[in-house]
């Protein structure tokens, strides 16, 4: 098993812009696809996704400073430390059961492909890490590993089938076709936002209001383009962080850089993806036919290349600060993982049909959820690390991870394991959300078609 762990971290050690274009590469083959066509779609793939990370780096490298300028200015020092998702990966990959666990889920995904189960083909290797630190966590707390293996299992299950109910709105949203992002970390938030998006939708003046980017370029013209947007808030936060004018002009432009070059490289993966999906289509249905359409489950900074999902994220950015600074019970700041605000976002634009102002309106209890699971499960996290042996270099008191640590689906599941009242009464509530969210899917195939 030992032997095993390496290698899988060894495997796991390519970078997802070098791994994704290798699987696709030999998916494309096996679909019967011209090898020049293979690799020159594999290659801009990887060039793709080498342009979204570096665009993303550069604003994470922009937006961490003025963000932990603002958190200075306000005073507050909390106990807990927010180092952002990578601690909780490293603890995964540590865990003892991860290769056996990662085999089981690639194999209940080809059993629910051949039974007609799922449509969604996951081959984003790296992001599995999401479903089996949820049995890191199961087993961490209760010291069962059976329970964690099937609950683990049962939540990956849900997670292939919210990216194939999602499937239809993502490929609209990105004007991609046949992928899905079956994500766990940021799918597990879009039931909640079908859900408040249809109650939102029963309010007149809200149901009313396209506010999407496309139409707010129609309705104000130069300040509805998405780089304005970007400009506009980059000098807000720079005047909220105390900056001096050149470095607000230096975060502005930045920030309206991000917006505009993001959209670009979508672009460019989106046409990456089109010989692959013809090719898969023309397999299944040659090959395998009783399949019917399928999806390629891909990494969800695919859908950070919507104008709307960077634009609704910066504007809760320092929401989120704001609401860990005044809400009670709140033991630390969303500086670490405040960035991949991104991935719940994303999500939450896909319901909401990129529509910005109802996705910032939904994004406001989905932070406050985050921070409040991320502030009661710190403890919990910082001792799977001590036993895990993962150390933070510099930092040995308490951490957590705002949207990893925080996350609804694997914070309600370890506490409802544990007899927790509310997460108990939850029960028939999440039910409903997974419910409405299959009934809206069926809808939106009907309306696509």
């Amino acid at each position: 098993m030992e032997t095993l762990n390496s290698a899988l971290k060894y495997f796991l050690s390519f970078e997802p812009y070098v791994m994704l274009p290798i699987i696709i590469f030999v998916m494309a083959l096996v679909f019967g696809i011209k090898g020049s066509t293979a690799l020159k779609s594999a290659l801009t793939l990887g060039i793709a996704f080498i342009g979204i990370f570096m665009t993303f780096d550069f604003f994470v490298k922009i937006i961490n400073p003025v963000m932990q300028a603002i958190i200075e200015r306000s005073g507050l020092n909390l106990p807990v430390l927010d180092t952002g998702w990578p601690p909780l990966a490293g603890i995964t990959w540590s865990y003892s059961l991860a290769p056996l666990i990662l085999f089981i889920l690639i194999v209940i995904n080809i059993i629910l492909l051949v039974g007609r189960l799922t449509k969604t083909v996951n081959i984003d290797i790296w992001n599995y890490w999401h479903v089996i630190f949820l049995a890191a966590l199961i087993h961490h707390t209760t010291e069962n590993p059976w329970l964690a293996i099937i609950i683990a299992s049962a939540a990956f299950i849900l997670v292939l089938k919210l990216a194939e109910w999602s499937a239809p709105l993502v490929n609209k949203l990105t004007g991609m076709n046949g992928i899905c992002i079956p994500h766990l970390s940021g799918i597990v938030h879009y039931p909640i936002a079908v859900v408040i998006n249809l109650l939102l939708d029963r309010i007149p003046g809200l149901r009313s209001v396209k506010a999407n980017p496309e139409h707010l370029k129609k309705k104000l013209g130069l300040l509805g383009e998405p780089m304005i947007i970007g400009l506009i808030i980059g000098i807000l936060l720079g005047l909220a962080g105390g900056y001096e004018f050149r470095d607000i002009l230096n975060l502005s432009f930045g920030f309206a850089a991000v917006v505009f070059i993001l959209p670009k490289m979508g672009e460019i993966l989106g046409s990456s993806l089109i010989p692959i999906s013809e090719g898969m289509k023309l397999f299944i249905t040659r090959k395998f036919s009783h399949l019917g359409a399928t999806y390629i489950g891909l990494d969800v900074a695919v859908l950070f290349a919507v104008p709307a999902v960077l634009v609704t994220a910066l504007l809760l950015m320092p929401v989120s600060i704001i609401l860990a600074i005044i809400l009670p019970g709140i033991n630390f700041i969303p500086i670490g993982d405040l960035t991949n605000l991104l991935v719940p976002v994303a999500f939450i634009a896909v319901a909401t049909k990129g529509n910005i102002i109802k996705s910032f309106i939904i994004g406001i209890p989905v932070v406050i959820i985050n921070l409040y699971y991320a502030s009661m499960f710190a403890p919990i996290v910082t001792d799977m690390a001590r036993v895990s042996n993962y150390n933070i270099e510099g930092y040995d008191g308490v951490f957590t991870s705002f949207l990893d640590a925080g996350n609804p689906l694997r914070s309600w599941i370890v506490l409802l394991l544990e007899g927790d009242i509310l997460s108990i009464a939850l029960v028939p509530l999440v039910i409903l959300m997974i419910f409405i969210t299959w009934k809206s899917s069926s809808s939106q195939k009907i309306t696509n078609k």
